[in-house]
Parts: C-alpha cells; sequence; structure tokens
C-alpha cells in the first residue's frame, strides 16, 4: 500500500475539526504487533495444555501452524502508521524466562520486537507527522507484576512527555492539535489507570470470534443495534480461527481466510455511518490491513459526516 494515508487527519475537511475524536471513523490494527513473531518463541503461558503438550510432542509440525494461525499483520509499525492507521491494539506480555525489563508482545507465542522500542519509533513517526493523533490500546499483561507496570508506564511517559492526552472528555481534532496532544493510551490495568492521570480505561472492543465473516457481521450488527457507547470503542473485522477449524485445515493461513473474506467485510465497512447518535462503530480494527482498500474505506467514512 502507498502512503497516501500517513496525513488523513490533518487532511480532512476543515468542518470535521471540530468533531469529537469518537465520533469520526479510524482504521485500527487488530493485534497490530504480529508481522514479528518468532517461532523459536514460546508459547504463550495462558495457553491450553493440549497446546502446550503437542508443542512439547511434535513442534516440527505444531510449530509452523502456530505461528499461521498466530499472525494477522504483514505490515510493520511505521508501515501501519503510513497506511493510515490510527489505533492499535498491543497485546504485552513479559515472559518467564526474559529477562527482567524486557516486554514483548503476543498472539499465541511472543515476538522479537520489544514494547520500548516500538513504543519509541511511534513517536518518532509522530514528530515527523505533527498533525496525526494515534490511540495505543495496551491489553493482556501476561506474566505482568506491579513493578513491571509501573516500569512500563514510566516508558509510556518517558518516551511521548507531553504528547500525551491526559484522561477526561473527549476532544476534537482542533483541541488536540492546540494542547499539542498526539497520544491516547488505552491501559487495561484499572490500578494503574488509577495512579496515572496519562492513562484512559480500556477501550471496549467488539471481538466477534467467528471463522466465517457472515456470522462476524450478524454479531457486530447485534452489537449496533444494543448501543452506541458514547466513549471510543471498536468493531473487530477480524477473524478467528478456532483449534477445530486449524486442525480440520492445517494447510490454511489466517491470512488466506482473511482475504478469502475480504469483499464481505468491506461492503459491511462501507455501510457504516460515522458520528454522535448513530449506531456506527467509532474504531474499526482488522487482519492484515495493507490488503486492499480497508484503511481508504474506513477513512473515507467521515465524508458522510458532511452530508448527513
Amino acid at each position: 500500500m502507498s502512503c497516501t494515508n500517513a496525513q488523513w487527519m490533518s487532511e480532512l475537511p476543515p468542518e470535521l475539526w471540530d468533531v469529537p475524536l469518537h465520533h469520526l471513523s479510524i482504521p485500527g490494527s487488530h493485534d497490530a504487533m504480529t508481522y514479528c513473531l518468532n517461532k523459536k518463541s514460546p508459547i504463550s503461558q495462558n495457553q491450553s495444555k493440549l497446546l502446550q503438550m503437542l508443542n512439547k510432542v511434535i513442534p516440527c509440525i505444531t510449530r509452523p501452524i502456530i505461528l499461521k494461525w498466530s499472525t494477522t499483520q504483514a505490515m510493520n509499525i511505521t508501515e501501519q502508521l503510513d497506511a493510515g492507521i490510527r489505533y492499535f491494539d498491543l497485546r504485552i506480555a513479559h515472559m518467564i524466562d526474559g529477562s527482567e525489563k524486557n516486554l514483548h508482545f503476543v498472539h499465541l507465542i511472543y515476538t522479537t520486537a520489544l514494547v520500548e522500542d516500538t513504543l519509541t519509533d511511534i513517536s518518532e513517526w509522530l514528530q515527523n507527522h505533527p498533525k496525526e493523533v494515534v490511540i495505543l490500546a495496551c491489553r493482556n499483561f501476561e506474566g505482568m507484576t506491579d513493578e513491571l507496570h509501573q516500569y512500563l508506564v514510566t516508558c509510556i511517559k518517558n518516551i511521548f512527555g507531553k504528547m500525551l492526552c491526559p484522561r477526561g472528555e473527549m476532544l476534537t481534532m482542533n483541541q488536540l492539535w492546540r494542547h499539542g496532544y498526539r497520544v491516547i493510551v488505552s491501559y487495561e490495568d484499572e490500578i494503574s489507570v488509577q495512579r496515572h492521570e496519562e492513562l484512559w480505561p480500556g477501550i471496549s472492543y467488539w471481538w466477534g470470534n467467528k471463522v466465517k465473516a457472515n456470522d462476524l457481521i450478524c454479531y457486530l450488527e447485534s452489537m449496533k443495534e444494543s448501543g452506541r457507547p458514547d466513549e471510543l470503542f471498536v468493531a473487530g473485522i477480524n477473524l478467528t480461527e478456532n483449534f477445530q477449524y486449524i486442525l480440520a485445515h492445517p494447510s490454511e493461513s489466517l491470512k488466506k481466510m482473511t482475504f478469502l473474506n475480504l469483499p464481505c467485510l468491506y461492503a459491511w465497512v462501507r455501510k457504516q455511518c460515522p458520528g454522535p447518535g448513530t449506531k456506527c462503530t467509532n474504531i474499526i480494527a482488522g487482519d492484515f490491513i495493507g490488503a486492499d482498500s480497508f484503511v481508504s474505506d474506513v477513512i473515507a467514512l467521515n465524508q458522510k459526516l458532511l452530508t448527513d
């Protein structure tokens, strides 16, 4: 994908600069860091005993399958930012045998990328794109102690500094620009949120956990009917292979399954309508976001605010 969406927020029509952020449509990346999973890393300690056992007994079979199953993105973090992604699903973990302060990302297995390095990459990108705003959803926290939470929050503060938007009322683009706020950090640990005003509570995530696109869309439509949250929230158009599906289709990857369902998923995206008083999603997060027109389709939804 080209870099044509690298500055889409600053290029929004001026009429949208005073629309609260949670009424805009924002493209997101589900399991954003899985482009750098390491098949040699241990399997997450949170996975089932069956999977752990199979990995010990027949690793030559299970490891390649698990890697294909776990990978949901092909673009690195800078490429995703250039493509227009502004919400990042960051699942953070500390490996049991890892060094004391080295935090990784995880999706069944651990990434090669370290959390601190990745946050630094995002900060450097933002310095070169002064009117773009990112939402970092820090989640999972496998193996995280209170001390490690304190370490991570300190890293976030040191790396982003005054770019961090303190929690409170959701601001407009104009207000964010005026204050120099560039980063909203959603942090799914209540104690840490209570301690630090720079952290926002965890963002609601509509996760359908479906294998078939039609089933996922039915789930998302049912969630829309139940009511639109007032704050930031995410609709995940990601498809999830369950273990039974993997056993039945060992040669297929999550990428292949996602690509086959793209027309159906993108048709659903294009039907959404942003803005206050609607049943629309605010952030739409997907797998393999550089595969087609996903990012541009989500950004284009904002034009509807000018016509409705």
